[in-house]
C-alpha cells in the first residue's frame, strides 16, 4: 500500500506545481497588461496635452493681431516653423510647433518623445497635405516609449473660418 500512495503523493504534487506555475504565468501576464495600457494611455495623453497647448495659439502669425479674408497673406508652407527668434513655449502661432520634438517622462516610464508636425490642408479632403496657403492647417502630434510596440499618433485640424 506505501507504493501506491507514494505514487499518489507524487502525482499531487506534480498536479499542484503545474497548477501553481500556470496562476503565477496568469498573474504575471496581467500584470504586463496592466503596464502596457498605462504606458499607452499615457501616451495617449500627452499628445492631447500637445494639442491642447497648440489650440491657444493664434491660427497664424499674420492673424496674431488682425483676422484675415485673404489666404496668400499667412506663411508659406515651405516657411511652417518656428522664426529665428521664437523658442518654445513662446510660440506664437500653431505653425511654429512644426517640427517641436521633445522628450518627457512619467512615474511609470521614461522617455516618452513626442514629436509635431503642421501643414495645410484642403478643405475638401483634410487627409492630404496642401503647398498653397489655405484657411485649414492640420497637426499631426505623434508619442512614442521605448515601452510601446506602436507610435500613437493624434491629429487635429485647425481653421480659421
Amino acid at each position: 500500500m506505501s507504493g501506491i500512495n507514494s505514487f499518489l503523493s507524487l502525482g499531487s504534487l506534480l498536479l499542484l506545481s503545474l497548477v501553481s506555475l500556470r496562476f503565477n504565468s496568469a498573474v504575471l501576464e496581467n500584470s504586463t497588461i496592466e503596464t502596457e495600457n498605462k504606458v499607452y494611455l499615457t501616451a495617449f495623453s500627452l499628445a492631447n496635452d500637445m494639442i491642447e497647448e497648440i489650440k491657444k495659439k493664434a491660427f497664424d502669425v499674420a492673424t496674431v493681431n488682425f483676422p484675415t479674408t485673404d489666404p496668400s497673406v499667412l506663411t508659406s508652407p515651405y516657411s511652417l516653423g518656428p522664426a529665428a527668434n521664437e523658442v518654445y513655449p513662446n510660440y506664437n502661432d500653431i505653425d511654429d510647433f512644426n517640427g517641436y520634438q521633445r522628450k518627457v517622462s512619467a512615474p511609470h516610464a521614461e522617455n516618452y518623445g513626442i514629436r509635431c508636425s503642421v501643414y495645410y490642408v484642403s478643405e475638401y479632403y483634410p487627409d492630404y497635405k496642401v503647398m498653397t496657403q489655405t484657411f485649414y492647417k492640420r497637426v499631426d502630434v505623434l508619442v512614442s516609449s521605448p515601452y510601446m510596440k506602436q507610435t500613437i499618433g493624434l491629429s487635429f485640424i485647425f481653421t480659421l473660418k
